[in-house]
């Protein structure tokens, strides 16, 4: 029941993500943020906030996964789409979670594949 209620929590995360994303793309392109806008201070701060969250999720998913190319390549994916990439990884652990198994597992460690460096 509450494997349930992430997986609907993190899927609409994604999709209210993805749609905020899209809208925003289609109003004005990313590079295109007014001067006054991007030195505001509280805009300055909110930007340092977010990348200080995404570092500690980061952080985390960097203790559970065991291969450095894994590793690098969610980092890449959170610097670049944030929650997008953040509510994907979690919906694919979920996923990959056995039923049986108890959520907790979720905070643990993933097994070493045979062979890799870890």
């Amino acid at each position: 029941m509450v494997r349930r209620r992430f997986q609907v929590l993190f899927a609409g995360v994604l999709v209210a993500m993805l749609a905020v994303t899209g809208w925003a793309s289609s109003q004005v392109a990313l590079w295109d943020i007014p001067r006054g806008v991007a030195l505001h201070p509280w805009f300055v701060a909110t930007l340092f906030d977010t990348y200080f969250a995404f570092l500690t999720f980061w952080i985390w998913l960097a203790w559970r996964e065991r291969s450095w190319p894994a590793r690098i390549a969610w980092l890449i994916a959170i610097l670049l789409l944030g929650n997008i990439a953040m509510a994907a990884y979690v919906l694919i652990q979920l996923a990959r979670l056995p039923k049986d198994a108890p959520l907790s597992r979720l905070f643990e460690r993933r097994p070493s594949n045979p062979g890799s460096p870890g």
